[in-house]
């Protein structure tokens, strides 16, 4: 996993504690976490996007993939933004982890078809 902009407002504990519950093996595990890695990395960048003027998209992605661990970048949409761009990721991956949790107990919990006899 490597190392992004925003890294220290992401708190996925609840979703990686069901991961460690449900993965039968460490390969299992390891997909899961770069699933989530990759869709966390997506919503993010999307709701960074739908606040940003579109006129600053360009620049902005310029400098993320220059220097993804950048804090710098924070700083660089705290000027462009006018919500307050630290609080709308973490209130977006907060969302996010709902949902995952969602979809890991959905697709984790016993089937619950009934028997015909």
């Amino acid at each position: 996993m490597s190392s992004v902009f925003y890294d220290h407002l992401i708190d996925l504990k609840k979703v990686e504690k069901h991961i460690k519950k449900v993965a039968k093996t460490p390969e299992e595990r390891e997909e899961l976490y770069k699933l989530v890695d990759e869709i966390v990395h997506h919503r993010v960048i999307g709701c960074i996007l739908d606040n940003l003027p579109a006129d600053d998209h360009e620049a902005f992605m310029r400098k993320l993939v220059k220097k993804p661990h950048d804090r710098g970048i924070l700083k660089y949409l705290a000027k462009r933004v006018a919500e307050d761009v630290e609080e709308f990721i973490k209130l977006e991956i907060n969302k996010l982890a709902v949902e995952l949790l969602s979809i890991v107990e959905e697709k984790t919990r016993p089937s619950e078809k009934s028997e015909l006899n």
